[in-house]
């Protein structure tokens, strides 16, 4: 009778803990919920790598999307915009936008910069500066070409200091996928 009654506890305690389990995978695939938040997905890309995870988000999320864009176009050739990029950074300059965007009406930013220079490019630190990002929060993301995203989110917070800012999504090159980025939304618990 003991034998019974130990058999079927352990079968219920499998039964529950499976059950558990599969809702923990479960929610990895679900749609993501903004819960009624006002979204916007801001990004820079020079390569398109960048603008394709932003895509991407705002697909998702059903946000605003905005391009910063800085006001002179970076060079074409990869070797020119390294050297400008790291003189960007060693001169502390924040390149002129096109324009500054408005994140005042939005309550969950997604923030999208390439690394360069083991940080986000010089437009998305002029986007930081040049916005106010009191009580907001800031998921932010980024693309990289092999050294990941180095000092980018912690950068992020220097230039917010006001916002809440979430742990980043991190890509390499074009590698995102759809379900990655999926699960990392759903995982910031909005």
């Amino acid at each position: 009778m003991n034998y019974k009654i130990i058999t079927s506890t352990f079968l219920c305690l499998a039964i529950i803990g499976s059950f558990g389990i599969y809702k923990v995978f479960a929610n990895q695939n679900k749609e993501v919920n903004m819960d009624n938040k006002k979204v916007l997905v801001a990004y820079y890309s020079h390569s398109g790598n960048t603008k394709a995870v932003a895509e991407k988000i705002q697909n998702l999320t059903g946000g605003d999307i905005f391009e910063i864009t800085p006001k002179t176009a970076y060079p074409k050739d990869y070797n020119a915009v390294v050297e400008q990029a790291r003189k960007e950074k060693s001169d502390n300059v924040l390149p002129e936008l096109a324009d500054n965007g408005n994140v005042k009406d939005y309550d969950i930013i997604f923030l999208g910069t390439p690394v360069w220079w083991y940080t986000m490019a010089g437009p998305v630190r002029t986007f930081l500066k040049e916005n106010d990002f009191t009580g907001k929060v800031i998921a932010p993301f980024c693309t990289h070409g092999g050294g990941g995203e180095s000092s980018t989110y912690i950068d992020v917070q220097k230039l917010a200091p006001n916002a809440k800012i979430l742990n980043g999504y991190t890509s390499y090159e074009n590698s995102a996928k759809d379900n990655d980025i999926k699960v990392w939304i759903n995982g910031l618990k909005f």
